[in-house]
């Protein structure tokens, strides 16, 4: 009879582990997938589109949350959804607004007719590519990467529509060396 109630009270202890770590682990979910899905996201960079700004096999936390109460600037480095795969995501710097006009002369962008001082871009990354004047409708931006030599952008998919905006590069959190948060540049003009 002894054994009977010590396999009893050992099943009883067992039910209430298991029951303690199911809780445990809703609980963390209930937590940690809002967190994940509204919030912040990890965002891997691939590839050199971004350089120097960001390198390749770089590791970002993306915020979500802050463009459901502002609306994204000029200089905020995105990660977007490219407009013909959404299942491909790309980081992309917004230069243009809705409502403005770009135009980009052998390399340098106009925006409503003054030209654009990014301090952010090197020599280096640049190119001659010209475009004609582009009006963004409501609800457009236009993006391009830092390496524009080696950039999929705005260029040649056109405007970016705000749907296609997941959220702003926040963090850098890998390599550990160059672990910094992030600010948009402050721009003169226009």
């Amino acid at each position: 009879m002894s054994e009977f109630l010590s396999m009893k009270e050992a099943l009883r202890k067992f039910g209430a582990l298991a029951f303690e770590t199911i809780k445990v682990v809703v609980i963390s979910f209930a937590i940690i997938l809002p967190i994940r899905y509204f919030l912040i996201q990890p965002f891997y960079v691939e590839g050199a589109s971004m350089e120097p700004s960001f390198q390749s096999h770089e590791y970002l936390i993306i915020d979500e949350i802050t463009y459901r109460f502002q609306e994204p600037a000029r200089g905020d480095v995105v990660v977007l959804r490219y407009p013909r795969d959404p299942q491909q995501y790309f980081i992309k710097r917004i230069i243009g607004l809705p409502g403005e006009r770009i135009k980009i002369t052998d390399g340098t962008v106009f925006i409503n007719g003054e030209q654009l001082q990014e301090s952010y871009l090197s020599q280096e990354y640049a190119t001659s590519y010209t475009m004609d004047e582009l009006t963004l409708a409501p609800m457009e931006f236009f993006v391009m990467g830092d390496n524009r030599a080696n950039s999929l952008d705005s260029r040649s998919f056109g405007p970016l529509s705000r749907n296609n905006i997941v959220g702003r590069a926040w963090i850098r959190g890998w390599p550990i060396d160059r672990l910094s948060f992030f600010s948009s540049p402050r721009y003169n003009s226009p």
